[in-house]
């Protein structure tokens, strides 16, 4: 009986095995963040990924045209081995006909619908890039449900400013507006995954919107700190001053990490996954922060500056906490994230 090595080896060969039902329902979980693949001998290129999530999948990965691929074929054990079998022999028959088939799956054809487009996106731009893609699956769930099954060559340029006008009415502009800008960026996916059409939101006049400007006035400011300093839950209070003293939007200082921190250079690096702008950011830490930061490295366990319960690992948004603090400073209509002008305001 072949024995499986530990999913932390790097041995391809101890990974590769006869699939049988029994050996894929008690492969290991991978021990870090990474996928863990295992490998068919009875089926080239055939492979089982499995995610530290449990979730299983077969693939194809196999050299086409000199370029390494990977194609999904499909969940285990939704398909069976013998399915998963089948389907690769018949990608590992278009590519011995010269065909490409995950080039073909990466195209985006005139019949498939917005949800199909969408779907592509998701999994294939936007996981990948941005943690915070929840809200953008939200978005569509909510104001294109009606348009799911249209397909793509169907949708107008009309089509799209009467939405985005029955949005701005029923919703509000700000709304209207992030709904438009979504379908201008599926459609402009859609043609660099060589869609021959045209983008149907590209030229659609957005509502003007008014930013908010609330922030901390001067006069405000003892309150504050004041009540700030007396908040018991320490995890909660040194997020809001490190939010204060960076500027930086509320997800990332909730997800802040260590290896993102050099004490040394008194920097935090943001990585472009965690970017909205998709582009890496540093950020300069003031003696302030970096007393903070210290303080919570001496007693922390976790990878995380602000741990958390649930199941990011992180702290999630501690609206308990802020509502004491402004309750106790006497402060309205103030959020969290009115932070980030408050630092501005500050500065300029």
């Amino acid at each position: 009986m072949h024995k499986l090595d530990a999913i932390g080896s790097k041995s391809v060969a101890r990974r590769k095995f006869g699939f049988t039902k029994r050996l894929l329902d008690k492969l290991p979980l991978p021990a870090n963040s990474q996928r863990a693949y295992f490998y068919d001998s009875l089926t080239r290129g055939l492979a089982l990924a499995g995610s530290p999530a449990g979730k299983k999948v077969f693939v194809l990965y196999r050299k086409v045209a000199g370029r390494p691929e990977r194609i999904t074929i499909g969940p285990y054990p939704d398909l069976t081995i013998e399915q998963a079998r089948g389907r690769a022999a018949e990608l590992n028959g278009a590519i011995a006909r010269g065909e490409n088939p995950a080039r073909d799956k990466r195209s985006v054809r005139d019949e498939n619908t917005l949800a199909e487009l969408f779907d592509k996106y998701l999994e294939d731009h936007l996981k990948p890039k941005r943690k915070q893609w929840a809200s953008t699956k939200a978005l569509f769930d909510l104001h294109l449900k009606n348009w799911r099954l249209r397909k793509i060559s169907e949708i107008r340029r009309t089509d799209v400013i009467g939405l985005h006008t029955r949005i701005g009415t029923n919703s509000g502009k700000h709304t209207a507006n992030r709904v438009v800008e979504l379908l201008r960026a599926l459609f402009n996916r859609a043609i660099a995954w060589e869609w021959n059409g045209l983008n149907p939101a590209a030229k659609v006049e957005a509502f003007p919107e008014r930013e908010r400007e609330r922030f901390l006035q001067p006069d405000e400011l003892p309150a504050f700190w004041k009540a700030l300093h007396a908040e018991e839950n320490e995890t909660a209070r040194d997020y809001i001053l490190m939010s204060l003293l960076t500027g930086a939007r509320r997800s990332n200082v909730q997800s802040m990490n260590w290896n993102e921190i050099n004490f040394q250079a008194a920097t935090w690096r943001i990585p472009e996954i965690k970017s909205k702008s998709g582009e890496a950011m540093t950020i300069t830490l003031s003696a302030p922060a970096l007393a903070i930061l210290h303080t919570r490295k001496a007693s922390s366990d976790s990878q995380f500056v602000f741990p958390g319960v649930g199941k990011s690992g992180h702290l999630i948004e501690p609206k308990s906490a802020w509502k004491r603090i402004i309750d106790r400073a006497g402060i309205s209509d103030l959020r969290i994230h009115d932070l980030r002008r408050t630092l501005g305001s500050w500065q300029a």
